[in-house]
């Protein structure tokens, strides 16, 4: 059995009084990609939001183990550098900051936490042309600024060179399909399935079936009204394809 990277007992979580997550229960261990499904309004990216750190969603109830750490008590930017890595559901733009000097203040600040020193000019660099060349990223696309004037798959691309760079210990990929073409849907796929290793896991949160084709999850659960409500492997998909969410209560 692989070690529990994290651990989630119990999860009761809400924003502005409304209890939107009702008890989550779920255990990732290293290697392994769990996808989470489930309709629209079921929770999901609230989940993914709680896990992230987010200010404006509460706990109110439960537990989160981390790497053995108790994820609830470290800011966002600690569990950042703890190695959490959360792709946006709405990748935000950053006007007047280019993607080279934003991956550079990022990279360094979680060396910096590490107890690592900050890379060289010529070491960022040839970091910088390998995980872009890693996501089929052109060299001009370095200059742009973050997320300005792109197109969905642009800033979904953008998202996992992104994480190329970080190298996460978990990744957690909140719909990251929505608004892909097949093209930039396999150069996605691709470059999250080449980041899978022994010791780095990866939640893929989705509605659709189609980008679990391409990243093949080790464990499915359907998330309905705030709850799990069925866990199993890849034959759920089928389920959903068949009978659609309404098939599964808890």
């Amino acid at each position: 059995m692989n070690d529990i990277l994290l651990d989630i007992k119990g999860l009761k979580a809400g924003i502005e009084g409304k209890e939107i997550l009702k008890g989550i229960d779920l255990s990732i261990g290293r290697g392994e990609v769990h996808a989470i499904m489930g309709p629209n309004g079921a929770g999901k990216s609230t989940l993914s939001a709680v896990l992230a750190g987010r200010p404006e969603f509460n706990v109110s109830q439960g537990s989160i183990s981390y790497n053995g750490e108790d994820l609830l008590a470290l800011s966002p930017e600690e569990r950042s550098w703890a190695g959490i890595f959360l792709s946006f559901q709405y990748p935000i733009e950053i006007p007047g900051v280019s993607i080279t000097a934003f991956m550079k203040a990022a990279v360094n600040a979680r060396r910096k936490a590490a107890g690592l020193p900050e890379l060289k000019p010529a070491e960022y660099l040839k970091l910088l042309k390998e995980k872009m060349a890693f996501v089929q990223m052109k060299g001009e696309f370095a200059r742009r600024e973050v997320n300005v004037g792109f197109s969905g798959g642009e800033k979904k691309r953008s998202e996992i060179f992104q994480m190329a760079m970080l190298e996460p210990t978990l990744s957690i990929l909140d719909e990251t399909d929505s608004g892909l073409d097949v093209d930039a849907l396999r150069i996605v796929a691709d470059g999250v399935s080449r980041l899978r290793s022994p010791q780095t896991s990866s939640i893929i949160i989705t509605h659709y079936h189609r980008l679990l084709e391409y990243i093949v999850p080790d464990y499915v659960h359907i998330l309905k009204d705030g709850r799990i409500v069925k866990s199993g492997g890849r034959e759920l998909i089928a389920e959903i394809e068949k009978n659609g969410f309404e098939s599964f209560n808890g």
